[in-house]
């Protein structure tokens, strides 16, 4: 019995020595070997196609010397997991590269060789004062002789953007000749004083660049034209322009000769325009109009109302009113996927797009033009008076009618264009006959290949206000939606190298609710009926009170009513004291059922995993019991 025991007691222990053995074995076998199962939505944690693209054509070696502080008195415990994101990134993108990317490590310990080497490659520390007393280092550089690019700092909060950042780094050391970007704007978008500053009685500043110029830079030789030009440099492959107000016929022409000669025109127009600040009200809102082209919208096919502004209940949200309250703001759009071309290199992937009080194009292209719209409003829409739009949001909403339309909010065009000035120069009074292939001194009545113009209803998308968090400390901007993604994929797709565009569009990934946002119009228009029916009545009401008769004595005036008047006044005034509560009461019901539908969802997303988690355990557990009963 206890030789027994003893076999028992040592079979036990040989086996579990054995299997720990073969665990041991297996780990050190196949630890070089990395694999892992990405289940998250758009498998985001797997390299795009892009990077994959990017990384394959590596035909010769790029070194990237990665920073680390180590140890856990240089290295926060908060930032570890971040720390290990980044390294098993670069050791996927060293897989993708078939060995053409070499990653080394170094731990730029304070007054070190290796410390001197960090700063030689740009790579400085910060100072992390809430996590680590010592300066920390986690930056990177990439070399491919002569070229170098660093990156300063791999902030934890630019996590989403992390592949992004490293396969344009790749690209930029690849790159000797950068293209060249034409930047055509009213507005200080490349910073310097403002002039108005001066006339305001105000000591001017220094303004920084906006924030999309600073991304172009990144990649491109940007450079910054006057709206008074009257031709296009030639070595300028795309030009944007930027909310052109009053712009002049010369400079249209200069800009239609441009796409006819093989340029790419990016043009951001706007209905109100809430970055020019140029002209300010004296009570602090904008109502200077917006931009358009007079002359070659038109000839291309559409219409740009500036006086009206795309209002939309199905992409409105609640914001703070100028009373520091909450408030619908029809005409400020908070776009979602349903909205965006989902088909499209260049917004395929974006599903977060805000358009500030955006006009619409309407129209239709003309023939030899084809037009893709990128995205476009709900059939919950209207255009709306711009100014009544900035002064009374609340007034729109509770007046809305839906159109049935859905309006085109930004669009390409492509085709063979024709000049829109067959003339000539409208300011030279000698112009020269153009032809197709136009002698020097002469112009272009069409273009010889097919070109490409991308035209968006609104300016203020790309303005800092509405499409970055700059974080002052760290000097560093991260974006609150896909509008410098939706900016950087136009040029991309313009300059010819679309890589890019499926890594970084989707690091500006939001996935808005729009389950939710959809019940909630539903609900708004099914109240919407009562609440203008019952605004109709008062206005009846108020017209039956104005019939009273008024007769005047001297300076005075007196109200005569008969006993029957009398009576009907305080019948009147009794309907409408019943209807404004009535009104009120509708009023309150709408927000009580959008708010108890938010709840809802808020407590059903919250509960249902636990929910589901305990129904399956449950459901095993008894599944095994009757199993064991069986037996």
């Amino acid at each position: 019995m206890k030789n027994s025991k003893f076999q028992t007691l040592l079979y036990s222990t040989a086996g579990v020595a054995l299997v720990f053995i073969a665990v041991v074995g297996a780990n050190l076998i196949f630890s070089p070997v990395r694999a892992r199962v990405d289940l998250t939505a758009d498998r985001l944690h797997t390299l795009s196609d892009g990077t994959k693209a990017i990384l394959t054509k590596l035909d010769a070696p790029i070194q990237v010397r990665l920073y680390v502080s180590q140890g856990k008195d240089r290295m926060p415990s908060a930032i570890q997991p971040y720390v290990q994101r980044v390294e098993d990134l670069l050791a996927e993108f060293k897989a993708q590269s078939k060995g053409n990317l070499e990653i080394k490590k170094f731990d730029p310990e304070p007054d070190s060789e290796t410390e001197d080497s960090a700063k030689l490659d740009g790579i400085e520390p910060i100072s992390l004062q809430q996590m680590s007393a010592e300066p920390f280092y986690l930056g990177l550089a990439i070399e491919y002789a002569p070229q170098k690019v660093a990156i300063p700092f791999l902030s934890p909060q630019r996590e989403k953007l992390l592949e992004y950042d490293l396969a344009r780094a790749i690209t930029q050391v690849l790159s000797t000749n950068k293209p060249v970007i034409g930047v055509m704007s009213p507005l200080q978008v490349m910073g310097g004083f403002n002039p108005m500053a001066m006339q305001m009685g105000r000591q001017p500043q220094q303004s920084e660049p906006w924030v999309f110029v600073n991304e172009l830079k990144r990649d491109f030789d940007v450079q910054a034209l006057g709206m008074d030009v009257d031709k296009i440099d030639d070595n300028i492959k795309v030009l944007v322009v930027l909310h052109p107000k009053d712009i002049t016929p010369k400079a249209e022409f200069a800009i239609d000769q441009f796409v006819l000669r093989g340029g790419k025109l990016v043009a951001f127009l706007d209905a109100l325009c809430l970055a020019d600040n140029r002209n300010p009200n004296p009570m602090g809102f904008n109502l200077g109009g917006g931009s358009t082209f007079p002359k070659l919208l038109k000839h291309w096919g559409y219409e740009f109302d500036t006086s009206k502004v795309v209002s939309d209940t199905d992409y409105m949200r609640q914001l703070q009113g100028r009373d520091g309250r909450p408030q619908l703001v029809p005409s400020f759009l908070f776009l979602n996927a349903n909205a965006i071309n989902k088909d499209d290199a260049v917004t395929g992937q974006l599903d977060d797009v805000w358009l500030p009080f955006a006009g619409a194009f309407t129209g239709k292209a003309v023939d030899g033009l084809k037009a893709d719209v990128l995205f476009h409003s709900s059939k919950n829409s209207q255009l709306t008076d711009g100014v009544t739009s900035q002064l009374n949001g609340g007034k729109v909403v509770d007046e809305f009618k839906p159109s049935g339309v859905e309006y085109s909010l930004g669009l390409r065009l492509t085709g063979k264009f024709k000049s829109a000035f067959p003339d000539g120069n409208p300011s030279d009074t000698n112009s020269v006959a153009g032809a197709t292939n136009a002698p020097a001194g002469g112009f272009l009545k069409e273009a010889t290949a097919e070109g490409a113009v991308y035209l968006v209803g609104d300016a203020d998308l790309l303005s800092d206000q509405f499409s970055v968090r700059v974080d002052q400390m760290f000097r560093m901007a991260y974006p609150l939606n896909g509008n410098l993604t939706f900016m950087q994929n136009l040029i991309e797709q313009a300059t010819g190298d679309a890589n890019l565009i499926t890594v970084r569009s989707r690091a500006s990934l939001r996935r808005p609710f729009t389950v939710v946002q959809e019940m909630e119009s539903k609900a708004r228009i099914a109240y919407q009926a009562k609440i203008e029916s019952l605004d109709k009545k008062l206005q009846d009401l108020q017209s039956k009170l104005n019939d009273f008769q008024i007769k005047k004595e001297g300076n005075t005036a007196k109200i005569i009513l008969s006993p029957e008047q009398q009576q009907a006044l305080k019948q009147v005034n009794e309907e409408q004291a019943n209807t404004r509560k009535e009104l009120r009461k509708e009023r309150r019901n709408l927000r009580l059922e959008v708010e108890s539908l938010e709840n809802r969802l808020k407590w059903l997303n919250i509960a249902a995993m636990p929910l589901l988690v305990t129904a399956t355990g449950i459901g095993l557990a008894v599944t095994r019991r009757k199993r064991t009963s069986a037996r």
